[in-house]
């Protein structure tokens, strides 16, 4: 009798392998060496398949990998037979290979009752109540289990009975050739159970349609396109599975004063020419009501003031951000003749005083006369 080579060395991996190298090697094996890739010889794809199916059985084994590690195949072949395993058919091992891609491997049917889905709710809500928290009352359209059947499907006095065609696997297997395709049952949908009496409420779904009002609790500090999850208010699962989740995603309106870049407020102050020029102090809103802003003299338009501690405290955590106040000068509008009289007289005023009271004037006028002078040059 010819001597049978290591399985180790079949799989070609260390004595002391962990159970995922020995699974990692056996899986690029066997797609290497399946007959349907090696068309040219077939029969020698076929005895090395079915070489390297054994050497896994034994090795994936505790228990045989413990006998096999004291004994050889002496106590391998005593233990399975003869060397059973050697024989199996190619549809176990890809069944149990494609088993993780399409769904899983046999077992309770159970246990494929899927999750509720989860629902999103968009929330509309104004700047003061993103900055200072609200609760609001929403109401949500929903699947939700079905309270005559208890989420069953099954009508009162009767029960889900196992499905006839996947036998409470809720799994099916076809065969295509050398290859065996594992997939959810068509009957049950993966349930592993048929409903032959169904609810009258549901119809056999163990959901119905139904709206609920829920109670959303908005931290302060929230922005537009923060999420609160509020766990299980999603829809109702299958077959008493978990409920899903409800996400409420924030929208912030847009203020009509106050724009807002993280932590930071911001506004335009209209403040008139006298102030502009004299300075004084004005009052300016924030979210916590007045505040008071000092103008020095001689201010510029678009000359921006902090207040500080004025801003949002990000829901995250962090510093209180300011708010950044941008003066914008008023010019008068609508002046009596006196008053034009007067501006005329402070004109010539400034004027007869030089370039020096107008600065910003001087020297855009002085960036004008160079750059026609280079065209002209």
């Amino acid at each position: 009798m010819a001597t049978k080579e290591d399985f180790y060395k079949i799989l070609g991996v260390e004595r002391n392998a962990s159970d995922a190298e020995i699974k990692k090697s056996y899986r690029s094996l066997a797609m290497k060496h399946h007959p349907d890739r090696n068309a040219d010889n077939p029969e020698a794809a076929e005895a090395k398949f079915k070489q390297i199916k054994e050497a896994y059985e034994v090795l994936s084994d505790p228990k045989k990998r413990s006998t096999y590690d004291q004994f050889g195949h002496a106590g391998i072949d005593q233990s399975m037979g003869g060397g059973r395993g050697g024989a199996g058919d190619f549809g176990d091992i890809f069944g149990d290979m494609f088993g993780d891609i399409f769904g899983g491997r046999r077992g309770g049917g159970q246990q494929n009752a899927q999750r509720g889905s989860d629902l999103r709710y968009n929330l509309e809500i104004s700047l003061e109540e993103a900055v200072n928290g609200t609760e609001q009352k929403i109401r949500i359209p929903v699947l939700v289990t079905c309270d005559t059947c208890s989420g069953s499907g099954a009508k009162a006095g009767s029960s889900p009975v196992t499905c006839s065609m996947c036998h409470g696997h809720g799994q099916v297997r076809m065969q295509q050739g050398f290859f065996t395709v594992q997939q959810t049952c068509p009957t049950c949908r993966g349930t592993g159970k048929q409903i032959k009496d169904p609810c009258s409420k549901c119809y056999g779904q163990g959901r119905v349609k139904d709206e609920k009002t829920l109670s959303a609790k908005i931290p302060s500090g929230v922005d537009t396109g923060d999420r609160i999850r509020l766990s299980g208010e999603g829809e109702a699962g299958q077959l008493g599975a978990p409920s899903g989740d409800l996400y409420i995603e924030i929208h912030v309106k847009r203020h009509a004063i106050f724009n807002r870049d993280g932590a930071n407020l911001s506004c335009e102050v209209p403040i008139s020419f006298v102030t502009a020029c004299l300075g004084g102090d004005i009052e300016v809103p924030t979210l916590g009501g007045k505040a008071s802003l000092k103008i020095p003299s001689e201010t510029q338009t678009g000359q921006v003031f902090r207040l500080r501690g004025k801003g949002v405290k990000p829901v995250r955590g962090g510093a209180i951000g300011d708010l950044m106040c941008t003066v914008k000068i008023e010019t008068p509008v609508k002046l009596t003749s006196e008053q034009k009289a007067l501006v005329e007289k402070l004109g010539e005023s400034l004027s007869n005083g030089g370039t020096h009271h107008s600065p910003q004037e001087s020297s855009w006028l002085n960036g004008v006369k160079n750059f026609f002078d280079k065209l002209t040059g």
